[in-house]
C-alpha cells in the first residue's frame, strides 16, 4: 500500500525525463539478484525469471525516442552503445551475486537473496531500502510508456479531450489497477517462471 501510495504521485510526471532523477536513483540502487536453485527444474525456471525480468522491448522505442536522431547521426548508433552498456551493468551487478549466494548457500538460498542473510542487521535493512528505491524507479520507467499507449487510445480513438483530468483519472486508475493485482496475487513471484517462458518460445520464431 505504501508503495502504490508513492506511485500516485510519481505517476503523474509527464514523461520520462521527468523521471530522469528517480531512474538514476533506482539504478544505482539495483542491488537485489534472484538465483537458481542447483535442480533441472529449477534452472529452467530461472532462465524463465530471467526471460520475464528482462523484457524491456516495451520501453526500449520509448527510450530511443528521445534521443535526437538525423540522417547523418541516426539514433541507432547510440540506442546499440547504451544497450550495451546496460547490459554490461547488469551482469556486473547480478552475477557476482547470483553466483557467491549460490557458492555459499548451496540449494538452500533464496529467491531473494537478502532472506538468507542474518548479519549485520543494518546492512539488511540497508540493502532492503535499496531495493525499495529502485523497484519505485523501474515501476515508473513501465508505466510511462503504459500511460502514453493509454492517454494515445483515449484521445485518438475514443475521442476523449487530452485534459488534464483525463490524465489524473487514468493514471490513478492504472497505478490503482497495479496495486489490486499485486495485492490479489501475492504469490506473482513464483509466476515469473511460467509467464516468462510462455513469452520466451515465441521469439524463437518470430
Amino acid at each position: 500500500m505504501i508503495f502504490g501510495s508513492v506511485h500516485f504521485l510519481l505517476s503523474h510526471l509527464p514523461n520520462l525525463n521527468s523521471v530522469s532523477g528517480v531512474s538514476l536513483a533506482a539504478a544505482i540502487m539495483s542491488i537485489r539478484s534472484k538465483t537458481t536453485p542447483g535442480t533441472v527444474f529449477g534452472f529452467f525456471d530461472g532462465l524463465g525469471n530471467i526471460a520475464f525480468a528482462y523484457c524491456g522491448h516495451n520501453v526500449v522505442m520509448e527510450i530511443q525516442a528521445t534521443i535526437p536522431s538525423t540522417p547523418e547521426k541516426p539514433s541507432k548508433r547510440p540506442m546499440i552503445k547504451g544497450v550495451i552498456v546496460a547490459y554490461i551493468i547488469v551482469a556486473l551487478c547480478y552475477f557476482p551475486v547470483a553466483l557467491i549466494g549460490y557458492r555459499v548457500f548451496g540449494k538452500s538460498v533464496d529467491d531473494n537473496i537478502l532472506m538468507s542473510l542474518q548479519n549485520p542487521k543494518w546492512l539488511i535493512a540497508m540493502a532492503n531500502i535499496f531495493v525499495v528505491i529502485h523497484v519505485i524507479g523501474s515501476y515508473q520507467i513501465y508505466a510511462m510508456t503504459a500511460f502514453d499507449m493509454i492517454e494515445t487510445v483515449m484521445t485518438k480513438k475514443l475521442n476523449f479531450k487530452p485534459t488534464k483530468m483525463l490524465r489524473f483519472i487514468v493514471r490513478n486508475v492504472y497505478v490503482a489497477f497495479t496495486v489490486f493485482i499485486a495485492i490479489t496475487f501475492p504469490f506473482f513471484g513464483g509466476l515469473l517462471g511460467f509467464f516468462g517462458g510462455f513469452a520466451f518460445a515465441p521469439t524463437t520464431y518470430f
